[in-house]
């Protein structure tokens, strides 16, 4: 059985734990965070997303013991110091968002963990492989991995398909939960808009969901644009696509396109809906992307795509899903 241990127990590293805890094809074995043990046992057991952890999930001296399982924490800033050889731990899932480029993501193998796999897009010298696209790419000397984040997932797949139409150019807004990345009340940030109060407003980011993109699909290098605005929710998106095609389509062309594609080579990853959808029925789904039919608009060749994800569910399945081929 495959031993995983997770480094970073901010809102990824926290559902995961809750989705492996009982997860019949892995033992996660250990978790590190500089928080204390005492504040991590208790956000695992309270969220306000998710709601209260429906097990039993228990503090001990160096451990947290959920459904009868025993977790090891740790509180170790440098991941070379962490015991990942003594636990013969086979994956590390690094989801701290400090420790993203190969130098650092090293520092796991370092300690004995046999791979990492990144919960971001990693810099440029580490392979990024979104799952449902470019996933048989992986070699198996592929020690760390970059599944990409939650709106490259989303993002991938829907303009793969349009491009077998023709894709002239791009725009694409996320309208995303704040994330802890943005102040709770106005605060200094590097990003003046990051530092306003996440939920009083309507706050655009810049993002590098553009760069990530084009190193994917390189024929579009030069064709997409992309910023995020973040919606004052605690979790769900809405990717909002206008795209200029190379020919005139319609709009039940586009939409049968997405409607075949989710019932058979992305089964699993992409969901098709014509259901009247708002951001709060997206919780816990397990989709990189849900397209919804109802808003799909097209004028000659300009398309208007709307799809639905769970920042934080969705990237999570994914995450679990690369652990069946690591």
């Amino acid at each position: 059985m495959m031993r995983i241990a997770i480094n970073g127990m901010g809102r990824i590293g926290r559902l995961l734990f809750r989705r492996l805890i009982d997860n019949k094809e892995v033992e996660l074995v250990a978790v590190n965070d500089i928080m204390d043990t005492d504040n991590l046992a208790y956000l695992l057991k309270y969220d306000s997303v998710y709601g209260t952890f429906t097990g039993t999930l228990v503090q001990q001296p160096g451990a947290i013991v959920a459904d009868n399982k025993i977790v090891k924490t740790f509180q170790q800033e440098n991941p070379a110091r962490l015991p990942w050889k003594d636990l013969q731990v086979d994956v590390v899932l690094e989801c701290s968002g400090r420790f993203s480029n190969r130098a650092a993501a090293e520092q796991h193998i370092k300690a004995g963990a046999r791979k990492v796999l990144l919960s971001t897009t990693g810099s440029a010298d580490i392979p990024l492989l979104v799952y449902g696209f470019n996933q048989h790419a992986l070699k198996k000397d592929d020690t760390i991995v970059s599944p990409g984040g939650c709106m490259t997932n989303c993002s991938t797949h829907i303009l793969y398909i349009l491009n077998a139409i023709g894709i002239q150019s791009v725009q694409c807004n996320i309208l995303h939960s704040y994330t802890s990345r943005q102040e709770l009340v106005d605060a200094p940030n590097k990003q003046f808009r990051r530092g306003r109060a996440a939920a009083e407003a309507i706050i655009p980011v810049e993002i590098d969901l553009q760069q990530s993109l084009e190193r994917l699909l390189p024929a579009l290098a030069g064709r997409i644009a992309s910023v995020s605005t973040r919606v004052p929710v605690a979790n769900g998106a809405m990717a909002d696509f206008t795209i200029q095609l190379k020919q005139e389509t319609s709009r039940q062309e586009i939409n049968r396109l997405f409607s075949t594609a989710a019932q058979n080579d992305y089964k699993g990853i992409l969901e098709y809906t014509e259901d009247p959808l708002v951001s709060l029925d997206i919780k816990g789904n397990t989709h990189s992307c849900v397209i919804d039919g109802t808003l799909t608009s097209v004028v000659g060749n300009h398309v208007k795509l709307i799809a639905w994800f769970d920042n934080e569910y969705g990237f999570t399945t994914r995450m679990i899903d690369w652990l069946g081929k690591l």
